[in-house]
C-alpha cells in the first residue's frame, strides 16, 4: 500500500519515482526492481541440513509455526510483475550500505534529519516487539532500548532490520558503525544464529 501511495503522489511507477527520489541521487546502479544481468544474481538458497538448498521458483518457506513465505527468485527478470513497495528489490551490499551510510549521517540528499530521527527512534512507547522486549519500532527500523536486557554489545540507540531472504544490517550511530550482511539464504540469514555472530564479531565479542 506504502508503494501505491508513493507512487500516487509522485504521479509516475514506483520503480520510476524511486530511481528519482532514492537510487539516482544516491548513485545506486545496482538497485532496483529488475536485473538485466542474469550472471550477476546470487543463487538463492533456503535453510536444509546438512546444508543450504537451492530455491526453486516458487518456493514455500515455513515461518514462525503455522505461517509461510513464498518466494520467486525469477520475479527480478519479469518485466510485468507488480513492484512492491514491501518486497522485491534487488540490490549489492555495496550500494546498500551506502544508503544506510546516508541516514546514518542525517539523510541528505534524500530526506530531512527530522525524518530520518522518526525513522530511527521508537515510535510504540512501552509496547515491544514480539520476544524482543529490549526494542522498540521506528518508522521503518526496529530500535534498541536496553542493550543490558537485549544482552547486545550494540548501544542504545542502534537501529536494525532483517530480511526474509537472508539480508541483515544494523547501525550503531554512537559507535559511527554501519554493518550490512548479504547471505541470500532465506530464513537463517535474516533470522537464524547468523546475525548475532556477525554482531559480536564486529565488536569483538567473546574475544
Amino acid at each position: 500500500m506504502l508503494g501505491a501511495v508513493i507512487a500516487k503522489v509522485a504521479d509516475e511507477p514506483l520503480p520510476e519515482a524511486v530511481r528519482h527520489l532514492v537510487t539516482a541521487p544516491l548513485a545506486l546502479a545496482d538497485t532496483g526492481f529488475l536485473v538485466d544481468d542474469g550472471t550477476r544474481l546470487a543463487v538463492p538458497y533456503l535453510d536444509g541440513k546438512p546444508e543450504p538448498a537451492r530455491m526453486e521458483d516458487p518456493q514455500v518457506v515455513p515461518f514462525r509455526g503455522p505461517g509461510v513465505i513464498r518466494f520467486s527468485p525469477t520475479r527480478a527478470f519479469d518485466r510485468t510483475s507488480f513492484p512492491s513497495g514491501g518486497a522485491g528489490m534487488v540490490s549489492t551490499a555495496d550500494d546498500y550500505a551506502r544508503f544506510l551510510e546516508a541516514l546514518r549521517l542525517g539523510g541528505r540528499p534524500i530526506l530531512k534529519t527530522s525524518t530520518v530521527q522518526q525513522i530511527t527512534t521508537n515510535q510504540i512507547g512501552d509496547l515491544t516487539p514480539t520476544n524482543l522486549p529490549a526494542w522498540g519500532f521506528g518508522y521503518g527500523a526496529i530500535v534498541l532500548q536496553n542493550e543490558t536486557l537485549a544482552k547486545s554489545p550494540q548501544t542504545a540507540g542502534t537501529w536494525t532490520f532483517n530480511s526474509a531472504l537472508g539480508q541483515s544490517f544494523f547501525v550503531d550511530p554512537e559507535r559511527k558503525l554501519t554493518v550490512v550482511a548479504f547471505t541470500n539464504t532465506a530464513l537463517e540469514g535474516g533470522f537464524g544464529a547468523f546475525p548475532i555472530q556477525i554482531r559480536d564479531a564486529v565488536y569483538g565479542r567473546g574475544e
